[in-house]
């Protein structure tokens, strides 16, 4: 097989006879094959021609109709399609083992880091079972659009952070990520969500997204796969607490939040896939003894502009640019102090949501459908915080936990800023520090009730210096993008989680049996990056088991 990169096509509405014409004249041979997209990306440097860069790859029928005269062209290359492979499968003496039970892994939570876990095991023959303290993505829905709609109270356990599918589950569904893999994890991940139900696009398209509406429904086939291969999920179960039987298997504690009752699980392996949001698990953890540490994260505020704006200055106004979907950016800067200040979690033709997770907070996140066909771009603008921040702040003497209670306190101040609702202010006004009377030409898109407030209130003002001085500066890259009718609201302050679940090379915690994996033990920040974490981990636990068995 071999690939093709670099094969640019002018944006039009139909590119499949283009693409074709320039394959074929780039092979220069009549000899049948068949081609597939790898990678189809954008250059809209020149915003007269823009282009999509497309990248293919092809395979002849027979191998000796391979042209060989062609692979003097820098641009084609020879490749293999490889597939991932998990590396183990559950050793057949295990199920004649008398306590067959311990052998079977437990994992506690149901986001991408512990479904994709979940999903290896069970193939391979363990037959996982998985406790999430939230609700199926059915149930949690119901309880997310009653709180937005203000018809009920927010549900601790059932919200945008808890519940099958994790936090991503109400996001906007990137799947683009920075990591590295050169097993093929990354494109087992892209494959497993083509295979239960989101585009195909998402397999080639240089910025994946699978959006919220499709991602509901990939959770529950992904569910199915796991239960027919014999692996058990349980909604609303809580793990509260864990201690040792014996050096080779773990006691663990679960309420059953429903029926208010309690049962001991014993195993010798417990995947931590809980998210970052579990402040509760983490104290818990931390009376148990597990390792932790704290670590930086970034905390801000969302920024809303016309949609309709930003595809203008990305994509300029030709015929060609209408023919392209909603556009997105990536902005950084360093302020004055040193302060990092970038753009986070980009949801174009999307909503602003209401992502808290208890009472007496305030927390945004942003969310798109797979259309991406709403009115505004929004995006988080946030700064780094590091431990030192947090000691500074006055959470010294809470240790490990100093990032939670910083997170705690500024969203509280938030929450009361907007009398319980989101707090929102114009960037012009945010600037001058005074209350916003009313909006402009951007009319705030989000899901949950809103209230005018001084965000400068709601966060510590070197926080506040440095995104006033990002947005300008992202002004040059992005005309209009410091607008002063921009909304912003507050605020964003679960961009990863405050703390590290220490673990090592084995990706095992030096608590015997506990394997600490995803976004919410440190080890991940997205979807792609915490289920391919959640493999990693997976075939660390299906060793560990070989091995003890």
């Amino acid at each position: 097989m071999i690939r093709i990169n670099q094969i640019k096509i002018p944006v039009q509405k139909d590119e499949t006879s283009a693409l074709k014409k320039k394959i074929q004249k780039t092979l220069r041979t009549n000899h049948p094959y068949t081609y597939q997209i790898v990678r189809k990306s954008l250059d809209a440097r020149d915003k007269g021609n823009l282009l999509h860069i497309y990248t293919v790859d092809v395979e002849f029928e027979r191998s000796q109709d391979f042209p060989r005269n062609i692979i003097d062209n820098k641009n084609i290359m020879l490749t293999k399609d490889e597939k991932y492979t998990f590396p183990h499968r559950c050793r057949d003496d295990c199920n004649e083992k008398t306590d067959v039970s311990i052998y079977r892994p437990v994992i506690i939570g149901a986001g991408p880091a512990g479904y994709f876990a979940a999903l290896q095991l069970a193939c391979a023959g363990y037959r996982p079972i998985v406790y999430e303290r939230g609700k199926c993505v059915e149930e949690r829905t119901r309880d997310v659009e009653g709180f937005w709609q203000g018809e009920t109270p927010i549900c601790a356990n059932s919200n945008v952070s808890f519940g099958e599918g994790g936090a991503g589950t109400f996001s906007d569904g990137k799947l683009n990520t920075g990591i590295k893999d050169k097993y093929g994890r990354i494109q087992a991940v892209i494959d497993d969500f083509i295979r239960f139900g989101a585009s195909e696009e998402i397999g080639y398209l240089n910025k994946p997204h699978i959006g919220t509406d499709v991602l509901k429904h990939v959770m529950k086939e992904m569910r199915e796969e796991i239960r027919s291969f014999g692996g058990e999920i349980h909604f609303s179960h809580q793990l509260t607490a864990i201690s040792h039987r014996s050096d080779t298997c773990l006691s663990l504690t679960i309420k059953d939040l429903q029926n208010e009752q309690t049962i001991v699980v014993e195993t010798s392996a417990c995947i931590l896939a809980i998210g970052h949001s579990a402040r509760d698990t983490f104290a818990m953890l931390q009376a148990a003894g597990v390792t932790m540490e704290a670590k930086s994260f970034a905390m801000g505020l969302r920024i809303e502009h016309s949609q309709a704006m930003v595809n203008a200055s990305q994509y300029g106004t030709s015929g060609q640019a209408k023919l392209l979907p909603a556009a997105d950016y990536k902005m950084t800067y360093r302020s004055t102090k040193g302060r990092s200040v970038y753009s986070f979690c980009m949801c174009p033709g999307g909503f602003v949501v209401n992502a808290s997770s208890g009472e007496g907070q305030s927390v945004v996140n942003g969310m798109s459908n797979h259309g991406r066909d709403e009115e505004n771009a929004n995006s988080a603008i946030v700064v780094n915080v590091t431990p030192e921040d947090f000691a500074a702040d006055g959470f010294a003497d809470y240790g490990v936990l100093a990032g939670v209670e910083f997170q705690k306190k500024y969203e509280h101040l938030a929450y009361e800023a907007g009398n319980g609702k989101i707090p929102v202010q114009l960037f012009a006004d945010y600037k001058a520090n005074r209350v916003s009377t009313g909006f402009g030409s951007v009319k705030p898109n989000i899901r949950g009730g809103y209230q005018f407030a001084n965000l400068n209130k709601c966060l510590p003002a070197y926080i506040n210096d440095a995104i006033i001085e990002g947005i300008l500066d992202y002004d040059r890259k992005l005309k209009g993008f410091s607008s002063g009718d921009a909304v912003l609201s507050g605020i964003e302050s679960r961009t990863s989680s405050p703390v590290r679940i220490v673990r090592d090379e084995t990706y095992r915690s030096d608590y015997a049996g506990l394997f600490p994996c995803g976004e919410g033990a440190g080890y991940a920040g997205g979807i792609t990056s915490a289920a391919v974490d959640g493999i990693k981990v997976a075939e660390a636990v299906a060793a560990y088991i070989n091995n003890i068995v």
